[in-house]
């Protein structure tokens, strides 16, 4: 017998009809492998990604390569890599070196980075916010004048290993500071993997509430403690449309000891299929990218499809 009075009410989210995901795993979740992965491995996982359908691939960092040894073979793999209409291949470069680098060999988007705290970003560039984004000032105004085109990171928007939980307040401040200087498009990034469905609310309808449309945010979910995708849907019901994620989980922050990484593009697929929502991008071919780079690297990625696909796997070929 059902009961006519239920106590609540069932109501399914609200999902917008199509999404963007924007791939980190080549720059984000490379430069955090403990050896270096060699340039035609890194540009075949490139070739793989593009051949699944994605849009958007982050394929390396223009840093120094004292810092980032894991990416100093930038320029090769931009050299490497195949153009192709409708892909966005950004770089993400720390300042007008990194900008030049990337510039003299053919990079048409750039991504700059800050940090949402102001202890994180000392700790983590040896500057604070304001500092840190006077250094990439001169690298928005040379990309407008090129019309290239410049996407921002903020770090730490949910919480920080140093000061704890961050206020939306402060996000709304830094993400005016890189809307006042004509940045196109801005992701708001849980690094340490701390947030939960509700400060995703909190912080998006911050912004809006200032006057931040939807068009120009993204979210970059690590899945430390296994909140990304619920922290997604959050998103999705608050309208925004793109997502930051890294092929077979790659990636992490060394603040964060014992890090699960970003979230997997294999696992938010899965889930924006489940919910209907259009991607453009083939859940079988970023598996297939995935697995290739695992097996490249001898590393088991810890997506979570993945473990359940190549399980089912096993299991099938033992039986």
């Amino acid at each position: 017998m059902v009961d006519e009075e239920l106590p609540y009410s069932i109501s399914r989210p609200r999902v917008p009809e199509r999404v963007t995901i924007y791939e980190v795993g080549p720059r984000d979740g490379l430069q955090n492998e403990p050896e270096n992965v060699p340039t035609a491995v890194k540009v075949a996982f490139i070739e793989k990604l593009a051949d699944a359908g994605l849009c958007a691939i982050e394929i390396t960092s223009f840093v120094k390569a004292s810092a980032i040894p894991q990416l100093a073979d930038a320029a090769d793999v931009v050299r490497g890599v195949k153009r192709r209409s409708g892909l966005r291949l950004p770089v993400l470069v720390p300042n007008m070196k990194g900008f030049n680098a990337a510039r003299a060999v053919g990079v048409r988007e750039v991504a700059v980075f800050t940090a949402a705290s102001e202890t994180f970003n000392r700790k983590n560039i040896n500057c604070g916010i304001e500092e840190s984004i006077e250094r990439f000032r001169p690298v928005v105004q040379t990309a407008a004048d090129e019309k290239i085109r410049v996407r921002g990171y903020i770090s730490t928007a949910f919480g920080c290993p140093f000061e704890g939980p961050i206020e939306p307040e402060s996000v709304r401040e830094v993400v005016h500071m890189l809307l006042d200087l004509g940045i196109e498009e801005i992701s708001i990034g849980d690094t340490i993997g701390v947030a939960t469905p509700n400060q995703v609310y909190d912080v998006i309808e911050t912004l809006y509430a200032s006057g931040v449309t939807r068009e120009v945010l993204a979210l970059h979910f690590h899945d430390t403690r296994g909140t990304a995708l619920a922290n997604v849907c959050a998103g999705l019901d608050c309208g925004v449309t793109i997502f930051d994620s890294s092929a077979g989980g790659l990636g992490g922050c060394p603040y964060a000891p014992g890090a699960t990484g970003n979230l997997a593009t294999e696992d938010l697929l899965y889930l924006l299929e489940g919910l209907g929502v259009s991607t453009g991008v083939s859940l079988a071919g970023i598996a297939e990218a995935s697995i290739y780079l695992a097996k490249e690297t001898g590393r088991k990625p810890p997506s979570r499809y993945l473990a359940a696909r190549l399980g089912t796997a096993a299991s099938a070929g033992s039986s």
